[in-house]
């Protein structure tokens, strides 16, 4: 017999080993960054992707789930989910993994605020208090207080994680609004399709490495690179990354429909400390203090915002219904 508590653990279950398959992930693409563009990288890992959740598609209705109402809708999610991802993955290419996870876990708040304007929810003091310490948290990892030479990265790069995290968050809440009524592998396999056509669309613009050829910046290049032929380990490392890919997206998937945000999204943040591992083992990378207080302060902020609105909800469940007499 399936009770809410088990549903609740399996849940928790999933969230954990998708945040672990994206923590590889991340660490891969990184890895990757120095001999690889990033839309050919994007392109193998989409296409393994693709094919294994079309597997999954069978179990959850078969090609007919595939057909829509709101096709321009799926469109936009996909565009959304693509740059949040690009835009993560360039500043991986020359961040520290533990800084740039660090920046996009700032995506609950911007959630969040969103969440007013978009929704007309209502967010009181706490919870608005809270977001500005988690953004006080990201102004201290952007270290206003130096020059560029003394930066990991340039302003620019710094910000691509915020701006993935805000596209992500526009994505949440747009999903959350619409109601898209579908099962997870339709979305998926939406998704996938647009990383598809996006970087096949780099490959004919940029694909001969033409526009790398004068830069010197890490991102611009690695968007830029020309395509290689992957070498035989390298190849075994891009089929992992798509069956990877699958596997985040339907173990996110399941976790978000076995249970409520509220129970699964706080453990997310396991994300952070699997960053610093990854980046110490791997590349060697220890943060700063910076990322530390930013780390510390962004997910003290995250969690008292999840918590708050669990609370808020139990409030609301347990509230006695008025009845006539």
């Amino acid at each position: 017999m399936t009770t809410a508590s088990n549903r609740a653990g399996l849940a928790i279950a999933f969230v954990l080993f998708g945040v672990f398959c994206i923590s590889l992930n991340d660490m891969l693409i990184k890895q990757l960054s120095s001999g690889y563009p990033l839309h050919q990288i994007v392109f193998f890992r989409s296409l393994i992707a693709l094919l294994i959740t079309l597997v999954f598609l069978q179990f959850e209705g078969g090609f007919a789930a595939l057909r829509t109402e709101r096709p321009m809708l799926h469109v936009f999610r996909g565009v959304l989910v693509v740059i949040s991802n690009m835009a993560f993955f360039l500043a991986l290419a020359v961040l520290p993994l533990a800084d740039a996870t660090a920046l996009f876990f700032v995506a609950p708040l911007f959630i969040t605020l969103l969440s007013v304007p978009l929704l007309g929810e209502k967010v009181g003091p706490p919870r608005i208090g809270a977001v500005i310490v988690g953004f006080v948290g990201v102004i201290i990892m952007q270290r206003p207080w130096e020059t560029g030479d003394s930066l990991p990265a340039s302003r620019i790069v710094l910000l691509l994680p915020v701006l993935a995290a805000f596209t992500y968050a526009l994505n949440q809440l747009m999903t959350r609004k619409l109601g898209v009524k579908a099962p997870a592998s339709t979305l998926a396999i939406y998704i996938q399709a647009t990383f598809l056509i996006v970087s096949v669309g780099f490959f004919l613009v940029a694909g001969d490495g033409r526009f790398a050829e004068n830069t010197t910046n890490g991102s611009l290049q690695f968007l830029l690179r020309a395509w290689v032929w992957p070498a035989p380990q390298e190849r075994i490392l891009l089929l992992g990354m798509g069956a990877n890919g699958a596997l985040i997206g339907y173990s996110l998937s399941q976790a978000y429909r076995l249970a409520d945000a509220a129970t699964v999204a706080p453990f997310e943040y396991i994300g952070l400390p699997l960053a610093v591992f990854w980046g110490l083992v791997i590349f060697g990378d220890l943060p700063t203090w910076e990322v530390w207080t930013g780390i510390a302060l962004i997910i003290a902020s995250g969690l008292f915002v999840f918590f708050r609105e669990r609370a808020k909800a139990k409030r609301v469940t347990t509230r006695p219904v008025a009845r006539r007499h």
